[in-house]
């Protein structure tokens, strides 16, 4: 199933799917270590639009809603 970033629970991990934004938004994420095919799981996130904080690697990284709402992820089968 593919969610973007932003419909992700808390402690919900999944595979960068896809990226729907141009050069510079894609460049930036890279810049940050989020690009497709790389695991991540989402850790919390502000309630109205704030900021959306998840761990890429062993690093906690915090986006915008914006930046979020465009990342897709290929969510983990729950067991």
């Amino acid at each position: 199933m593919v969610k973007s970033l932003n419909n992700l629970h808390p402690e919900e991990s999944g595979v960068v799917y896809e990226i729907k934004g141009g050069p510079e938004l894609i460049n930036r994420l890279d810049a940050l270590g989020i690009r497709t095919g790389k695991k991540i799981t989402k850790i919390s996130s502000m309630l109205l639009r704030g900021p959306v904080t998840i761990r890429i690697d062993r690093a906690k990284v915090a986006i915008g809603f914006g930046m979020a709402a465009k990342i897709f992820i290929e969510v983990d089968k729950q067991t």
